[in-house]
């Protein structure tokens, strides 16, 4: 019985990948270039938030847009694509120990994780975007208006995911939102993914949330 709320104790402690919407995941799709209004991201109020959990607790940090563009017509949105700066990724959650903090940064940005000195830039490029239409279980984001698919490229290795997203076009700025967890194993991170590792394990899940404010030329 000790043993059995042992095991107990420890599943209840493990920390998860946030409660979020799943990405479908596919091989690369082709990329047709965006029709309409050209809107450019503003990369000071944009960014990409990611989470990593573990058995014994998880990490916050983020990724800045280096660029971005997005095409508009009749107020549908037709393609787009952004440049995700690795080189630019942060831990939030030691910032009061520094220490720590730039010791998970290094480590991130290091061959083990996301190699930022071979690979300083990450690519998304949209493949297809529609209007969300509710199909068997609702997706978790609240207000979902779109289902976005895109070309991601992290290290040379493509995969298209699906997720949905909040697409809000006012006038001359467009805002879009989404959160979703990935499977980092996909593009060749697999370190500390072995569950036989224990405590010792990274979870492969990663949420990944954006936050993305683009203004028409």
């Amino acid at each position: 019985m000790r043993y059995i709320l042992l095991i107990a104790a420890c599943l209840a402690a493990c920390q998860q990948a946030p409660k979020a919407d799943k990405a479908t995941i596919t091989e690369a799709q082709s990329v047709q270039e965006g029709e309409g209004a050209v809107y450019q991201v503003n990369p000071e109020q944009s960014m990409v938030q990611w989470i990593g959990t573990k058995p014994t607790g998880k990490h916050t940090g983020r990724f800045m847009l280096q660029k971005g563009t997005l095409y508009v017509k009749d107020s549908a949105v037709t393609g787009g694509t952004f440049t995700i700066d690795i080189q630019s990724l942060v831990d939030v959650d030691l910032a009061a120990d520094t220490a720590m903090k730039h010791k998970l940064e290094r480590e991130l940005k290091g061959p083990l994780f996301f190699d930022a000195d071979q690979y300083p830039t990450a690519t998304f490029a949209i493949t297809g975007i529609n209007a969300y239409h509710p199909e068997g279980n609702e997706v978790l984001l609240k207000d979902a208006t779109h289902t976005i698919q895109g070309n991601l490229t992290i290290k040379q290795i493509t995969k298209n995911v699906t997720f949905p997203a909040k697409i809000v076009l006012q006038h001359d700025r467009l805002t879009a939102n989404a959160n979703f967890n990935i499977d980092r194993t996909l593009w060749g991170m697999t370190y500390r993914a072995d569950k036989s590792l224990q405590d010792k394990l990274i979870n492969s899940m990663v949420n990944i949330q954006f936050n993305i404010t683009a203004k028409r030329q």
